[in-house]
């Protein structure tokens, strides 16, 4: 089986200029815990999920510490810190979404899509062609297939 065979291909994507306010509402009201970002063109540029907006309600996370001789040595979490402290202060897609999107063209095999989800800790997948968003797996469609 693959990615086309368990697809879900009617994909909500919102613009790098979607407001925070505006993903939350498109989250809750059609029941989805993710929206890829595309540009003008169509092309994704990033994904947004729940996870992300949990930063708008979260501390970031401070980084790993200690202190020699009235110094401050820094060995763990700077770079997160820093993400988290962006995502604090976003206001739009652009600033708060994540640009690496892992993504699987419609002829993946249904194993490869589960083992980049549990590799990664992602919960979904967008599926693109030429750039392009033409559907997304995410984990309940692969734990359909198991129950059928």
């Amino acid at each position: 089986m693959q990615a086309k065979d368990i697809m879900q291909t009617n994909v909500i994507s919102v613009t790098k200029d979607t407001t925070i306010k505006e993903i939350a509402q498109i989250l809750t009201d059609n029941k989805i815990s993710g929206v890829p970002v595309v540009d003008e063109a169509g092309k994704l540029v990033g994904i947004v999920t729940e996870g992300d907006l949990l930063h708008k309600e979260a501390n970031p996370r401070i980084p790993k510490f200690v202190g020699i001789l009235g110094g401050i040595l820094y060995f763990g979490g700077v770079d997160q810190y820093k993400d988290d402290f962006k995502k604090l202060a976003a206001l739009k897609a652009s600033e708060i979404m994540t640009s690496k999107v892992i993504t699987v063209s419609k002829d993946t095999d249904v194993g490869t899509i589960a083992t980049l989800m549990l590799e990664n800790n992602i919960k979904r997948i967008p599926v693109t062609e030429s750039g392009k968003v033409i559907g997304i797996v995410s984990r309940a469609d692969i734990i359909k297939t198991i129950a059928q």
